[in-house]
This record gives structure tokens, sequence and C-alpha cells, in this order.
């Protein structure tokens, strides 16, 4: 069985020149800004790192003049054993150099990581709601843990590296050219090979195999939560095979990914550790230097310079090989962190009006959103909701109840128009007050790791026990919860495992222990069973009074009791009533309530023949 590929897997539609080459800036651009806060701080490492290349390079320079020293006649012992000496010495301080730049470019990741996982959070805190529902749990992870943890190589060791590779052949060029310029020519030949073998292993083709192998990472991680999650139901129904199957499916399309991104770097990286390994630098050099001697262009003595000093060069080189996979990872992380970063925010304009009592009058004024441009989700509507009453919105699927819904909370912001609580635009809020102002309980159900208690007081930290008891009976959880080994200080997952219907009333409790004056549902009943259903019916109406209640409403019997119904058709607000006033009309409401009715004749004909 074959799992779809995640968006943009295939490889094979690449970008023009031109839109290559801006992608790239753009990415460069990105590393730049991200890295920007720790600049400075690695300035500091890379100057320490340019100065233990240079005492890499000079304890072969003493060594050189030292075997000068010994050919000489006589010998100079002492001036030999001085030169071994300040040798020794050099390459000491060289790895105290090493040692501190290493040590400080540690340091400043172990600090930016933390920072940068901090503004991450702040940041989250701030987007719009909806941004979480278009992901999934596993790729907003891979923001905060993995594109994190692949900034690494970048802070601590990319900039070492590449000092430590431009410094050590230029210092090493630099004093073979005042010995013997044309050898130093010769010289040459192996590290242009190199860069462009390095070239390939960086190119365009490269950074596409690495984007196609990271969107697959991120599908396998999706895949595991959703077997994981889902591996009771899916036995249950004896589709374990299949769950698993689309698992594997997705760990092989990795893996195949994996072998397309490396087998090519892997036969580069062969060929560019080839031209640098110290015997093809001699061979060279002996080659190019034997024929100079032959030539009387160099002296044979000039040689030994260039196969001392000459083969240090491709040691300092091989990091960068070896590095490159992680440095195109680290970029990658850095791109998708930038966009996280420039992800808009909600916005709070600026208060136009005078901020009220929370009454709980929500009015909506001529409002329109899309999730795309030009494909409208709603259209012209204009409705008001006052306190003590329950509206319910229905419609056939895909006719934009659950958007309209979300547009209150602010999950996402109305593409025209406006939104108003106590006559103030709800973009006049701050989160924090707006979430004070309006709960909402969907189908979706998140709860933290932690306590049932903990799980509760989120929604009012300073709430006492009698308060968190009263929001549990009335949402019939109460029960439930005291029966458990711990009562409400039973961790979820350790101690308690909830049914679906349970953390649906456990939400419910937490958002009527919010006490906001407005509350949005989500079919509030949808996974109660039929003993409960009416229990938690009941409590929402005692409950509405001085309380503006939004219910969407997928099943029409649980909202016949309401204040007002207002249907939805493609987007437009076409019918609204009570059920009665619906029902007699004989529009859309009606329709939608023959196939309810239909339904639970059938459920009522499954349930007869058990």
């Amino acid at each position: 069985m074959q799992v779809a590929p995640p968006p943009g897997a295939e490889s094979g539609n690449r970008l023009p020149r031109a839109a290559a080459k801006a992608q790239k800036q753009q990415e460069a651009q990105a590393r730049k800004e991200i890295l920007a806060p720790v600049s400075g701080m690695l300035t500091v490492a890379s100057l320490l790192v340019a100065l233990a290349s240079i005492c890499t390079v000079v304890p072969f320079l003493l060594i050189v003049q030292a075997c000068r020293e010994l050919l000489e006649s006589p010998v100079d012992t002492d001036r030999v054993w001085w030169l071994f000496g300040a040798a020794v010495v050099v390459l000491v301080v060289r790895a105290l150099l090493q040692a501190v730049a290493l040590t400080w470019s540690h340091a400043v990741d172990a600090g930016y990581q933390l920072t940068l996982r901090r503004a991450l959070a702040d940041k989250l805190t701030r987007v719009p709601l909806g941004w979480f529902g278009e992901r999934s749990s596993g790729e907003v992870k891979t923001y905060l843990r993995d594109d994190v943890e692949a900034l690494h190589y970048l802070v601590a060791h990319a900039r070492l590296e590449f000092v430590g590779a431009l410094v050590v052949p230029l210092v090493t060029l630099g004093y073979l050219f005042t010995v013997d310029w044309r050898l130093t020519l010769v010289l040459l030949i192996p590290l242009i090979a190199y860069f462009f073998l390095f070239g390939k292993i960086m190119d365009r083709d490269g950074r596409d195999r690495l984007a196609v192998y990271t969107r697959w990472e991120r599908r396998t991680a999706e895949a595991t939560i959703e077997f994981v999650d889902g591996i009771q139901v899916v036995r249950a129904f004896g589709q374990a095979g299949k769950a698993h199957t689309e698992f594997q499916a997705a760990v092989d399309g990795q893996v195949q990914a994996a072998h397309r991104m490396k087998m090519p770097i892997i036969r580069v990286q062969s060929a560019s550790d080839i031209v640098v390994m110290p015997v093809f630098v001699m061979l060279i050099v002996i080659v190019g230097g034997l024929g100079f001697v032959g030539l009387g262009w160099v002296d044979p003595l000039d040689l030994l310079p260039f196969l001392l000093v000459g083969l240090g060069i491709g040691s300092s080189l091989l990091g960068l090989g070896y590095g490159s996979q992680a440095l195109r990872a680290g970029a990658a992380a850095a791109q998708r962190l930038h966009e996280l970063q420039r992800t808009p925010e909600l916005e709070i304009v600026a208060s136009t009006t005078a901020a009220g009592g929370p009454d709980g009058v929500v009015r909506f004024e001529g409002v329109e959103f899309a999730y795309r441009s030009g494909h409208d989700v709603l259209r012209g509507i204009d409705l008001e909701l006052t306190p003590g009453t329950i509206t319910a919105l229905v419609g056939p699927s895909g006719s934009g109840k659950s958007t309209l819904a979300k547009l209150l909370p602010r999950f996402y912001d109305v593409g025209a128009g406006r939104i108003t609580i106590d006559g103030r635009d709800i973009r006049e809020f701050s989160s924090e007050e707006l979430y004070r102002t309006v709960g909402f309980v969907f189908q979706d159900v998140r709860l933290i790791r932690g306590s049932i208690r903990e799980n509760l007081l989120i929604a009012r930290p300073d709430a006492d026990d009698a308060a968190i008891e009263r929001a549990s009976r009335a949402a019939q959880i109460h029960d439930r919860i005291t029966a458990l080994p711990r009562g409400y200080d039973s961790e979820i997952g350790v101690d308690a495992t909830l049914s679906g219907g349970e953390a649906q009333r456990l939400s419910i409790a937490r958002a009527l222990l919010a006490d906001t004056p407005v509350l949005v549902l989500d079919e509030a009943t949808a996974f109660a069973d039929p003993e409960s259903e009416a229990a938690v019916q009941d409590a929402l109406a005692a409950l509405v009074a001085n309380r503006t209640v939004l219910v969407i409403a997928h099943r029409l019997h649980t909202i016949t009791g309401v204040d007002r119904i207002l249907v939805l058709e493609n987007g437009t607000l076409v019918e609204q009533g009570t059920h009665a006033e619906l029902h007699a009309a004989g529009g859309l409401y009606q329709r939608l309530w023959e196939i309810n009715e239909a339904a639970l004749g059938t459920l009522a004909l499954v349930e007869e023949t058990r």
C-alpha cells in the first residue's frame, strides 16, 4: 500500500534559474537574520580559531627550518632544539586557542537555543489559533525541537570550520609562494579540484533532495503519532495491518528520500577526499617538483617545505565536506524558523470604543472570510447574539458553521466587516482579555499532560475546589473523576485514560469554570452517551443566564429547545428562527431535519435488532 507523498516531495519540477537564485538569496538572508543575535559573539570565537589556524601552520615552518639546519654543516644543535621546542610550544598554544574557541561557540549555542526556544514559544502565543489547526502537532514539535537543534552546526561549528579552512590554506600558500611560486601553482591543482567537488555537494540538486527528505521526515513523524494514537481503534476494527502498512510506507518513503539525498553526496565526498589526501598531494608535489628540478627551476631542497607544509592543507578542508550535510540541514532549518518568525500575529488595533462591562452582546456586521483569496467561505454575515440566549448554527457540511464560530475567539480575522462584543471590535482586545471574554469547546479536544485539576485550572488558576466541583458536576464528569484512584489529582494518561466523551465533558467543565460571558460550543454533546446527553443539555441551559452561547450543531435533535437557530448554506445566512418556525417553513432546515430523523430512525432500528 502506498502512502501519499508529502506536498512537494517530487523534485522533478525544478525552479527556473532566476527563481532558484532568488530563493538562494532568501535562504542566505534568512540565515543572516536568524543568526544575527549571536553573530557578534561568534566573531570572538572566529578570531580565536584564526589565531589557532596560524598556529597550526607555524610548527611546520619551524620544522622545515630545523630540517634545513640539520642539512647544514656544521649543525647548530642548540638552534635545532630551540626550533623543535618552539614548535611544541606553538602546538600547545594552538590546542588551547582551539579549545577556548570551541567552548565559547558551544556556550553561545546553548544560550542561543534556550533564548530562541523561548522566543518561538512566545511567538506561538501571538499567532492566530487557526494557525495550529492547519498544522499537525508533529510539525509544531519540529519547529521547537528539531529545527532549533539543527542550528547547532551553524552556530557552534560552521563559521569556525570555514575560518580554519580559509586561514590555513592562505597562510600556507603565502609562505610557499615565497619559496617558489611555480610549485605553489602546482599545489593549487588539488585545491581547485576539491572546491569544484565541494560545490557539487552544495548545488541546487542537493538542496532539493534535502528539502524532499525533510518533508518525508515530517510525514514520518506525523504517521508515527497517528499510528500510536489510533492503534486501539484500528485494532478493534481489524485494521491494524492497514495502519501499520501506512506507517511503514511513510518510513519507506523517508528511507528512499535519504538514499537519494546521501548517495550523490557519498560519491562526490569520496572523490573530494581523495584529491586532498596527503598521499595524493604528495604525489602532485613530487611529480611537479621533479619536473621543475629537471628543468633547473627549483632547488631540490626547496621541495622540503612543500612536502611538509603543503600536505597539511587538505586536513583543514576535510571538515567542510563532512559538515556539508549538517550545514544544509541547518540552513533549511533557519529558513523554516525565519518563516515562522515572520508569521503574521494577531493584530491589536487601537481602541476607538470605551471598554464597558462584560455584558456579552455579540454582533457580526457584514462579515466576510476566505482561507484563500477568491474562495469566500462566509459572505455578508449580519447577526446579533444577546446574553441569556442560546443560538445554534446549522447547515450542510462545508457551509461555514465552524469557520463562523472560530472567528469569534479570533482563530482567524475577518476579511471584511467586523465582530464586536458590547460594541467593541474584538481586534481591540488583547489575547488575554479576549479569552477572558470568550470561552470555547470544540470537537478536537486538547488536554495537557498533567492532572485533571491542572487541566481545569488552565481556565481559572485561582478557582477553589468548590468551583471546580460545580463546573465538573454541570458537565457530568464529576462522578467519573471521583471514581479515579486520586480523584482530581489523577494524572491523565497515567492514572486515568479518558474516553472521547469524557475528554469532551472535561473540556466543557474547563470552559464553564472560566465563566466567560460568551461561550462557543462545537457540538458540545457529540461524544456524550445517551444517558448523560440530556443532563449536559440541562446543565448548559441552567448556566446560560446572563451568558451568550453559540452552538455549532450537527445533530439537530440536540438544539430543538434553543432560542434561535441560524441556517447557513454556502457561507450565507439563509434562514433563522426557532425550531418550530423553521420546521414549518419547509426550507433548508426542514430538509436537514428530515435527514436527521432518518439517521436517528436507522440507529433506533439497529438498537432494536441487538
